[in-house]
């Protein structure tokens, strides 16, 4: 056979099975990152308590009924499942897809979302998913906190909506802090150790000038695709080469985790950016010693 027969008829074609397979795989097999974030905000006396973080279904399928996803997030043993904005997604909206994942999220642990700017346009949420999520027993956090058992004390649990939820201010950092005044006003005057729950990962300043301890975002899908050693490209809200796309980050005395997302929205593909879970363990700092 001559090189030209093997190159059309052995080589071009394994080569365009690899590159199928490759994009198949960016965009489908589950990644999970874990961060241990230890404070001596947290309370003493408890081992470790696991916060399981999805973001940016963008109503995404996963095998049958989401169950490989479910099944990846049931051996990860969380205390709680947070899930920070766009589960939907408005242009190819699927409430059926988006409600299978809930449906056996809630049966693993209990769950808390923040709403994103994709709840936000999608019309079939507000009118259908809502109810359906809510009657399940999810926690839709609207601008709202709640005080979690741990150890012997609590920590805050703090869910703010997409800035697109709100007409009133200049810009979406006025928005912002608009929307934790009204989740934070009627604290009881502690200051136990503050999780936020919000989509917008380009507002990390406003987080950080609000006191808040850790913030778990989204919205950035890691940059959509990735060079390696380099970074994301382009993420809406930062524009292109984007500081912050993934990991951990902090300001001050204030930390952010960003999660890269499991779905797609209008650019179809990822590269180099596999869906991701982030686990969170909170630990005591004294045994961290």
């Amino acid at each position: 056979m001559s090189r030209t027969k093997r190159w059309l008829l052995i080589y071009l074609p394994a080569a365009i099975v690899l590159c199928i397979y490759f994009l198949y795989a960016q965009n489908n097999s589950i990644v999970i990152s874990t961060y241990k974030v230890a404070s001596d905000k947290l309370p003493s006396d408890f081992d470790s308590y696991r916060i399981v973080q999805l973001s940016d279904l963008q109503s995404k399928e996963f095998g049958k009924e989401q169950r490989p996803l479910i099944r990846k997030v049931q051996k990860l043993d969380p205390d709680i499942i947070v899930f920070t904005g766009d589960l939907v997604d408005q242009r190819h909206y699927d409430g059926e897809a988006s409600f299978k994942l809930m449906e056996g999220l809630v049966k693993i642990a209990p769950v808390y979302f923040a709403r994103g700017n994709h709840e936000r346009g999608a019309r079939g949420y507000s009118s259908e998913l809502e109810e359906r999520l809510l009657a399940l027993g999810v926690h839709i956090m609207k601008n709202a906190h709640e005080d979690i058992p741990i150890g012997d004390g609590v920590f805050r649990l703090v869910g703010v909506d997409d800035p697109t939820y709100n007409h009133r201010g200049d810009g979406d950092a006025d928005k912002m802090n608009a929307h934790l005044a009204e989740a934070l006003g009627d604290t009881d005057g502690s200051d136990p150790f503050t999780v936020l729950l919000s989509h917008r990962t380009e507002l990390f300043p406003v987080y950080a000038e609000n006191g808040i301890d850790l913030s778990l975002t989204g919205h950035a899908h890691g940059g959509q695709i990735r060079i390696p050693f380099k970074g994301g490209v382009f993420a809406p809200g930062q524009g292109v080469w984007p500081a912050w796309t993934d990991g951990m980050h902090e300001l001050g005395a204030s930390s952010m985790i960003v999660n890269r997302g499991l779905g797609n929205s209008r650019f179809p593909m990822r590269l180099f950016n596999q869906p991701e879970i982030v686990l969170v363990e909170l630990i005591d700092e004294r045994s961290a010693e």
